[in-house]
C-alpha cells in the first residue's frame, strides 16, 4: 500500500499485526523492537478515541494486540577493583589521557548519563569548596551533585591546561575533540571501549563482560553506594531518577547484598554431630549382612 494514500480506515488490527510481523520476520526485530512500535500505535490510538470515536470498534481491536514478554537483561555493572584498573589505563601524561581519565572519573563518581557529560560546560564545575557538578539530565532537569576531592585534583589540572579556568572559556565544552568540538555519544562510547579492552587484556576476570558500555559506570557507582549502606532515597536523587521505584531496581540485582542478608539471618538447622551408633563396628556388621 502506497503509504502517501493511508487514510485512518486503513489502520485496522489485521493491518497492524500484519505490520508486526514484517518487523520480525523480514526487518529480524526483535521483540523489544516490537513493541516500542505496538506501543507507539496503542498511544496514536487511545489519542483518536476521542478525535474519532467513530471508529472506536477498530480502535479497541487494535488496542487489544498485545505485548510479547520480553526477557529481561541484568545489569552489567563493575566491581571496586575493576573499577580501579579501568582507570589506571589512561596516560595522564599526554592530553588526551588527562581528558579521558576526567571523564572517566566524572561519568563513575557522579553517576551521570553520556547525554550530560558531552553537554557540561565549565560553568557547571565548582572547584571551590563545597565541590559540586550541575548536571542537566532527562526532561531538562538539572541536579547538583557533590565532587570528590580526587575528581576536583583531575579536573583542575586539565582545566588548567586546556584553560577551561578563564572567563570566556565558561560556555564551552568541557570535553571537546581534535576539532575543538564538543564529544559525541559515539566519541565517548569509543573512549570507554578503548581502556576497557586494555583492562581486560590485564585482569580479564575483574572485566569480564565484553557489553559493558559508559552506562555501566552509572550502574556500579549505584550498587557500590548501595553496598556502603547509603539509603535509596539519596541514590535516586544522585541518580536523577523521578521515582525511587526506578532505583529499586539496583536492590534486585545487588546479589552480594543479599548473600550478606541471607548470612546474617542464616540458621543451622542440619545436625552435624555423627550418631553414637556409627561407631559400633559390630552393630554395622550386623546390619551389614541383611
Amino acid at each position: 500500500m502506497n503509504l502517501d494514500k493511508m487514510t485512518l480506515k486503513d489502520l485496522t488490527k489485521e493491518d497492524v499485526v500484519s505490520f508486526l510481523d514484517w518487523l520480525q520476520q523480514v526487518r529480524k526485530c526483535g521483540d523489544a523492537t516490537r513493541n516500542v512500535r505496538l506501543a507507539a500505535l496503542h498511544s496514536f490510538c487511545r489519542f483518536l478515541l476521542y478525535q474519532k470515536p467513530e471508529l472506536l470498534w477498530e480502535l479497541q481491536r487494535v488496542l487489544a494486540i498485545s505485548m510479547k514478554k520480553t526477557e529481561k537483561s541484568s545489569i552489567s555493572h563493575l566491581t571496586i577493583e575493576g573499577i580501579k584498573l579501568l582507570l589506571r589505563q589512561p596516560d595522564t601524561k599526554t592530553p588526551k589521557g588527562l581528558r579521558d581519565l576526567a571523564i572517566l572519573c566524572l561519568m563513575y563518581d557522579s553517576a551521570a548519563r553520556v547525554s550530560e557529560i558531552i553537554n557540561l560546560t565549565p560553568s557547571m564545575i565548582r572547584l571551590e569548596q563545597p565541590h559540586t557538578i550541575k548536571l542537566v539530565g532527562k526532561g531538562n532537569k538539572a541536579r547538583i551533585v557533590p565532587l570528590m576531592e580526587s575528581d576536583v585534583i583531575i579536573l583542575r589540572q586539565y582545566m588548567i591546561k586546556n584553560r577551561l579556568l578563564e572567563d570566556n572559556a565558561n560556555q564551552k565544552p568541557l570535553f571537546y575533540n581534535a576539532r575543538k568540538e564538543k564529544l559525541t555519544r559515539s566519541g565517548l562510547y569509543h573512549i570507554f571501549r578503548t581502556y576497557a579492552c586494555e583492562a581486560r587484556k590485564k585482569a580479564g576476570d575483574l572485566i569480564p563482560d565484553k557489553k559493558l558500555c559508559c552506562h555501566s559506570l552509572r550502574h556500579s557507582k549505584a550498587i557500590h553506594l548501595l553496598q556502603a549502606g547509603v539509603n535509596l532515597v539519596y541514590i535516586r536523587d544522585i541518580l536523577g531518577h523521578q521515582s525511587v521505584k526506578t532505583t529499586e531496581i539496583y536492590a534486585r540485582t545487588d546479589s552480594k547484598q543479599k548473600r550478606e542478608v541471607l548470612e546474617k539471618a542464616y540458621a543451622d538447622v542440619i545436625t552435624h554431630e555423627t550418631p553414637i551408633w556409627a561407631h559400633n563396628s559390630n552393630l554395622l556388621d550386623w546390619l551389614k549382612e541383611f
